[in-house]
C-alpha cells in the first residue's frame, strides 16, 4: 500500500491536473451549464467511473499495448473524435425554450451516466497518461504494484469526483442564468457544439 505521505501528495497532484483545461472539464463544464446539475454530476460520475477502466488497463498492462500499438491508439482515439462529433450535432440542434430542470428531466440518468463513461474511455491519452503517471508513485517495496496502481486510482477518482462535481455545481448555476434567455440558449448550445468539434479534431490529430 503507499505510505500516507506518498497518497497525499498523489491526491494533491490529482487535484491539480483535474483543474488543468482538458476535454473531460470543459465536457463537464458544458454539460452542466446545458442540461442542469443534476446531469453535470452524473457525467462526472460516469467520468470517473471510465477511470476504473484505465487504472485497471495499467494494472494489467493493457496500456503499455495500448502504448506499444500504434494501429490500436489511433483506432481509439478516433473512436472518441467520432463520439465528440456525434455530441456536436446533438448540440447543434438541441431544442430550446426548456428550463434546465426540464432537459435534465427528459435526457435518461443511464444515458447521461454512459455519456461520462464513454468520454473517458474512449480518450487513448488518458491511458497513456496513466500508465506514465500512477507507477512514479508506486514503491516495490510496499507491496503487490497492481495493488498500489489500484489505491492510486481511487484516489485519482476521488480527486477529480471532488473537482469536476465543483466544476458542475457552480456551471450548472451559470448556466440556469443564461436559460432565461432563448438567444443565449441556442447560443450555448451552438457553443458548446463548436467546442466538441474542436475537442474531436483535437483528439484525431493528436500523437502519441
Amino acid at each position: 500500500m503507499p505510505s500516507f505521505d506518498t497518497s497525499l501528495t498523489f491526491f494533491a497532484a490529482s487535484v491539480l491536473l483535474a483543474l488543468a483545461p482538458g476535454p473531460d472539464n470543459v465536457f463537464v463544464l458544458l454539460h452542466a451549464a446545458q442540461h442542469g446539475r443534476r446531469a453535470g454530476l452524473l457525467v462526472v460520475l460516469g467520468l470517473c467511473s471510465g477511470l476504473l477502466f484505465h487504472t485497471a488497463a495499467v494494472a494489467l498492462g493493457l496500456a503499455a499495448l495500448l502504448a506499444a500499438s500504434a494501429t490500436a491508439f489511433t483506432l481509439l482515439k478516433l473512436c472518441g473524435a467520432a463520439y465528440l462529433l456525434w455530441l456536436a450535432w446533438g448540440a447543434w440542434h438541441a431544442p430550446v425554450g426548456m428550463g434546465a430542470d426540464a432537459r435534465s428531466a427528459a435526457m435518461a440518468p443511464g444515458k447521461t451516466y454512459a455519456r461520462g463513461v464513454l468520454m473517458n474511455v474512449t480518450n487513448p491519452k488518458v491511458a497513456i497518461f496513466f500508465l506514465a503517471f500512477l507507477p512514479q508513485f508506486a514503491d516495490p517495496a510496499r507491496g503487490a504494484i497492481a495493488l498500489q496502481i489500484g489505491v492510486l486510482g481511487a484516489i485519482f477518482m476521488l480527486a477529480t469526483l471532488l473537482t469536476f462535481g465543483t466544476v458542475a455545481w457552480f456551471a450548472a448555476s451559470f448556466g440556469a442564468r443564461l436559460q432565461q434567455s432563448l438567444r443565449a440558449q441556442r447560443n450555448l448550445n451552438r457553443g458548446a457544439a463548436v467546442v466538441f468539434v474542436a475537442l474531436a479534431l483535437r483528439l484525431a490529430t493528436s500523437p502519441r
